[in-house]
């Protein structure tokens, strides 16, 4: 990423998200490799100088571009609410990977095969603090244990379905990475001396983001 503040300024929030817009709308007619700082930066209504205010090259911008993305669906599937269905996908999952199609291009470029690269280091990074954070939160057993394998796994098969190692659509993929993320988060469950059922609870309780109903039943 590019070390943003904890509380951006609403102007510079503005910029980068003019410039975010432009990256892709520029890279929807060229690589990245073809595209300048001065086109994206013309696209965007900024000048140069004010571009390296808030970015160091293209590839910081295209980097944070895609994690932005990544983000924003991440931020979706924790403000759902309800019992987390073990095999479809909720909603913002399939809409991130059918929304990512028109820009394949430009995430294989930063995201190489199993999930490495400039983008799988940030999706990693931010993937992993996230799970971490909430395990924590509600008390849920081998909390970085599982945050390792939940960022790995998104991002590896993520890389690997844009760069065509896996046959499936965008639709498919996504409840193959619902149903492994579930399963993940569920395996370091059981406690001692506690049933099936308070094990797939604390399940939903790590699982889901803090302040959603939990069902029992």
């Amino acid at each position: 990423m590019t070390g943003r503040p904890a509380v951006e300024d609403p102007r510079a929030a503005r910029t980068r998200a003019r410039l975010r817009a432009a990256l892709l709308a520029e890279c929807a007619e060229r690589p990245l490799a073809e595209a300048g700082v001065a086109a994206v930066a013309r696209r965007a209504g900024v000048g140069r100088a004010t571009f390296y205010v808030h970015y160091d090259g293209l590839e910081a911008l295209a980097v944070d571009t895609c994690a932005d993305v990544v983000r924003e669906a991440v931020d979706a599937l924790h403000a759902w609410r309800g019992r987390p269905d073990p095999v479809h996908a909720p909603p913002a999952l399939r809409e991130f990977f059918a929304g990512l199609v028109p820009h394949a291009a430009l995430y294989r470029e930063l995201l190489a095969p199993g999930g490495g690269g400039p983008l799988g280091r940030v999706l990693h990074r931010d993937l992993r603090a996230r799970s971490l954070a909430e395990r924590e939160l509600v008390g849920a057993a081998d909390a970085p244990l599982v945050a390792s394998a939940v960022a790995a796994t998104f991002a590896g098969v993520l890389a690997d379905w844009l760069h065509g190692l896996l046959d499936a659509g965008p639709d498919q993929v996504a409840d193959q990475v619902w149903q492994l993320l579930v399963a993940l988060h569920m395996s370091r469950c059981p406690v001692p001396g506690r049933g099936r059922h308070d094990s797939t609870e604390l399940g939903n309780r790590a699982f889901s983001p803090p302040g959603t109903p939990r069902q029992t039943g």
